[in-house]
């Protein structure tokens, strides 16, 4: 069999409840971890940190932090663009009047600031949800970009309305700016992903995550088995607006550099995070990343493809990745509504019988 699950036995609850009860599983996260560390940093270049990994590490921890709210407790928020943008404009914030202050803690910081706005926001939550909700977290994002937009205090007077991240360095080594290395953000970026993810794991599989999921299926019913409503919704909100404060921030620091909020943080972002969760899964840590790498990866894949190899026009493939983004999200949908990370679930089962028939 594939997974030589043979031999492969528990001897504790601790064993058997561990996120990777099986060895070939545990063997390829670790083999995945040290290519991600001790390899592609001395790989990488210019390109490839700006086109292709920068962007799935940042945008994997937006998803990570929606699909705690919308896939794990079921409440629905179009307000993405507008938390990261809380996360950028507080990072912004901290850069400039803390210049001493360790990135790290600008960072963390940020997300801490984006939880707060995120669990006020959240509050309509106890009373309403559905589509009423997602019109709620939709006004978020509108408020959110126009008071970025409006109040000078949030980009520091300047004329032009735009944000710059000054450079900052971590233990001597830059990471923005345009002077930060690839390998040097990519690796910043990388840290936070990791952690993000191992948090997220423990808290979705724990006491927690359980709550989430009971006000998910069935709010009425959870409320009677004894789960409180207020404490469920408003840590979903939290946890989620943090994780996406942290994406935010990192967002405008690490690899734009400047952003202006009505551009860089408006609705459309909202929607490709949104995207992301639900063709890779709702309710999968996996499918985060799974989506998040696959609306990465395609404009990417169509452009050297349809522009490089075909010769087709830009604008056109610019509008075939619409349709086929929007195609996948029908498909998703009606065929498969728990994403990518239900292919991969069922293809690993398959592997595992692998070749036997039963």
């Amino acid at each position: 069999m594939f997974y030589r699950e043979a031999g492969d036995f528990k001897t504790s609850y601790v064993d058997d409840s561990q996120t990777f009860p099986i060895k070939f599983d545990r063997y390829r996260y670790y083999v995945v971890l040290a290519v991600a560390f001790g390899i592609i940093p001395f790989i990488i270049n210019d390109y490839w940190a700006n086109a292709l990994l920068l962007p799935f590490l940042i945008y994997a921890i937006a998803a990570i932090g929606l699909n705690i709210l919308v896939g794990y407790c079921g409440q629905v928020s179009l307000g993405t663009g507008g938390f990261m943008a809380v996360g950028a404009y507080a990072c912004y914030k901290l850069m400039t009047a803390f210049p001493d202050v360790s990135m790290f803690i600008h960072v963390i910081m940020a997300g801490g600031i984006t939880a707060i706005v995120g669990v006020l926001f959240g509050l309509p939550s106890l009373r309403i949800k559905g589509f009423y909700l997602a019109v709620a977290t939709l006004a978020a994002q509108f408020f959110l970009v126009w008071l970025f937009n409006r109040v000078p205090w949030f980009y520091n007077y300047s004329a032009s309305g735009q944000i710059n991240a000054p450079e900052r360095d971590v233990f001597g080594i830059i990471i923005t700016g345009p002077n930060a290395s690839a390998w040097a953000t990519y690796m910043f970026c990388l840290i936070f992903l990791t952690v993000c993810a191992i948090v997220a794991r423990n808290l979705t599989r724990g006491t927690t995550g359980r709550t989430w999921m009971a006000i998910r299926d069935m709010d009425i019913a959870a409320e009677i088995i004894g789960v409180n409503p207020l404490k469920a919704k408003l840590t979903a909100f939290a946890v989620s607006s943090f994780f996406v404060g942290i994406s935010g921030a990192l967002l405008f620091a690490v690899y734009l550099g400047a952003v202006e909020a009505g551009e860089a943080f408006g609705i459309t972002k909202s929607f490709l995070v949104l995207f992301m969760v639900i063709i890779g899964g709702l309710g999968s840590i996996f499918g985060s990343f799974a989506g998040a790498a696959f609306l990465v990866l395609l404009p990417v894949v169509l452009k050297v493809v349809g522009v490089d190899v075909l010769g087709w026009p830009t604008d056109i493939v610019a509008h075939l990745q619409l349709v086929i983004v929007g195609a996948l999200i029908i498909l998703f949908l009606i065929l498969e509504p728990h994403g990518l990370a239900q292919l991969w679930r069922v293809a690993k089962e398959k592997l595992r019988l692998w070749p036997f028939p039963h």
